[in-house]
């Protein structure tokens, strides 16, 4: 008898048709998640509908706009769902950094010379160059939550004066994408709500791994993108709704003025926002409980057992590899699935190139525009890591392949 409890590992890898690809002969993997995920095949399906239906643009008095507004706004509860937010308080855009960039200039027209913002030294630059842009553009004073790049984790000892009482906004992610570190963003958006500052989470990279309940995380504003969870191309912010009321985005006057419209300028990617609801009821899928919300904790605690089951097998054997230089923080740190390393006597570029061309297993290099990490840390000046990315469509022999392929290429230097 089959273990109900057992992930279903077979199934799911049914579902990505991208995993049926061959490249030089061999079976691919996909272990460049962090940089976009394969897209789940009822999303691919849903987009396909879509456009084949008929497409529309909204506000019309047929069917297939009627149609196109109905997809929107299912979509709209499933991220609500997804986040524990409500249907009115999300927003689709073009991608995550864009929405930010949208977000910076709408937030900033209430702030003033000497109003300070904080930052961090772990993000990924689109949580932090939005909000660097109109702070040069303001005269706002710009603070930095710093990150000890020997342990790779945000150092919160002196977090109370960083965050004052003339903070407006506080930017973090809630995990690296560089490095997969886990950030502490509850005592941060405590410091801040206690400062009466606003809380911007990049959520990002985190999305795909575990369930994150806004509230519960003391977010004002998340940002995420469907292509980094099983589907397409389109940004997606969750606003508080009294904020969201307040805010005032740059907008063609004829547009809505009410949320959350107000923030979506031009047509959206209709299409793309078609694939977002059964992405999402991909992971609700995996789990069990009344709702889907219910079922998405659940779906995703099944993932996230899962993923950093086989992210500790890669990690433990990379730990015991001659030449290999695992950067992650210590075994007490939360993490996602994502592993980052450099070889001894041989490029990261290189490394990838050989992975792909030798072995058909795809990982990435660089520094993920997590910058000022690669910086500190003094990858930078050497090309980056290399980034191993975890998904819940791979499997224990992907890893022993990826495991046997660093081993061979490492010891033939």
């Amino acid at each position: 008898m089959v273990n109900s409890n057992e992930f279903p590992i077979q199934s799911i890898r049914q579902q990505f048709p991208a995993l049926n690809r061959t490249y030089k002969g061999k079976q691919v993997i996909y272990f460049d998640g962090p940089g976009g995920s394969q897209v789940v095949r009822s999303s691919i399906d849903s987009i396909a509908q879509y456009m084949m239906n008929g497409g529309a643009n909204l506000h019309g008095q047929f069917v297939t706009s009627k149609e196109t507004e109905a997809i929107i706004a299912e979509a709209k509860q499933a991220v609500a769902d997804l986040f524990g937010a409500s249907a009115n308080e999300v927003a689709f855009g073009a991608n995550m950094t864009t929405l930010t960039f949208a977000l910076s200039r709408a937030l900033s027209r209430n702030w003033k010379k000497g109003d300070e913002l904080v930052v961090t030294e772990l993000d990924h630059r689109a949580n932090v160059d939005p909000w660097l842009a109109v702070a040069d553009d303001l005269g706002l004073v710009v603070r930095w939550l710093r990150v000890n790049p020997q342990e790779l984790t945000l150092d919160l000892s002196e977090l109370n004066s960083v965050i004052t009482g003339k903070t407006r906004l506080v930017a973090v992610g809630l995990a690296s994408n560089g490095v997969g570190t886990i950030n502490q963003v509850k005592q941060i958006s405590k410091r801040a709500k206690e400062m009466g500052a606003i809380v911007v989470v990049d959520a990002v990279h985190a999305a795909p791994h575990f369930s994150i309940q806004r509230d519960e995380i003391g977010a004002d504003i998340i940002l995420c993108s469907a292509y980094k969870f099983f589907g397409p191309h389109v940004g997606i912010a969750v606003i508080q709704s009294d904020i969201f009321e307040d805010i005032n985005p740059y907008k063609l006057k004829p547009a809505p003025i009410y949320i959350p419209d107000k923030l979506e300028t031009g047509t959206q990617n209709h299409e793309g926002i078609a694939g977002i609801t059964p992405a999402i009821n991909f992971i609700a899928g995996l789990g069990q409980g009344a709702t889907r919300a219910e079922r998405l904790t659940s779906g995703f605690s099944r993932m996230e057992e899962y993923e950093n089951r086989l992210a500790e097998r890669i990690r433990t054997s990379l730990g015991t590899m001659p030449k290999i230089t695992l950067y992650q923080a210590k075994a007490s740190v939360k993490k996602t699935p994502t592993i980052a390393f450099e070889v001894e006597g041989i490029s990261s570029l290189e490394v990838c190139r050989s992975m792909a061309e030798d072995y058909g297993i795809f990982v990435a290099d660089g520094d993920f525009y997590a910058t000022t990490l690669a910086e500190l840390t003094g990858v930078s000046s050497r090309g980056g890591w290399v980034r191993v990315g975890l998904a819940p469509y791979n499997s224990d022999e992907e890893v022993e392949r990826f495991l046997e392929a660093l081993t061979e290429l490492a010891s033939s230097i």
